[in-house]
């Protein structure tokens, strides 16, 4: 049984990462991730929808009629990020409004309907919870890497506190929406290239290890 979560947690965070494997979610990344602080409550509301999310839908998976099943999805999925948004306009007023409309278009983010469907649809619900929990954390990973590197050269900061000095010349194009994008790709690309180089360095070993045998 850990085996299966570590297993869960590897793919979700890592080598099936929802953002920079399956390009999943990536419309957060031009709204949301100028700023640090706004990425990781936005990130935490997906975790939280995700994880609550595949968690009931588990549990109804055998009540549930299999021809309704998407829409009920759909009705399970807004009623927490519903919550979320109360609950941010209620402790947290002026990152709701930071975020505007964006925590309500958690909704339509595809990772959530995916670890539903995909998952949630056919497994118990602890490691439904379990598994929707780390997918969340897995977007909020990347999301969180690309808005340090944007709010860092944006603006100089890191969480509104000054990292460079005042001889750093901001690149206002690190704030604009575009920049997400070109942050993501060099994000994906490294990571890609990290992987191909671990697949093919145990490719290696394995026909060593075979040519050994073999002698």
């Amino acid at each position: 049984m850990g085996s299966q979560y570590k297993e869960i947690a590897k793919k979700a965070l890592w080598t099936d990462n929802p953002v920079i494997r399956q390009i999943l979610g990536i419309c957060s990344a031009l709204a949301v991730t100028n700023l640090v602080s706004n990425t990781l409550v936005m990130g935490l509301g997906v975790a939280f929808v995700t994880a609550f999310s595949s968690f009931t839908v588990s549990v109804l998976r055998n009540i549930i009629p299999i021809r309704v099943r998407m829409m009920v999805q759909t009705l399970i999925i807004a009623f927490y990020v519903i919550l979320v948004d109360i609950l941010l306009k209620a402790f947290y007023p002026d990152m709701s409004r930071a975020l505007g409309p964006y925590v309500g278009l958690i909704i339509t983010n595809c990772i959530i309907m995916g670890r539903c469907e995909a998952f949630a649809q056919s497994n118990k619900p602890v490691i439904s919870f379990y598994d929707g929990l780390m997918s969340g954390l897995g977007y909020t990973l990347v999301l969180t890497a690309i808005a340090v590197v944007r709010e860092l050269l944006g603006f100089g900061t890191i969480f509104g506190l000054r990292i460079l000095g005042d001889w750093w010349v901001p690149w206002t194009i690190m704030v604009m929406a575009p920049s997400a994008f070109f942050v993501l790709a060099s994000i994906i690309w490294v990571t890609k290239t990290f992987a191909l180089k671990k697949e093919k360095t145990a490719g290696q070993k394995v026909i060593r290890g075979v040519q050994a045998s073999g002698n």
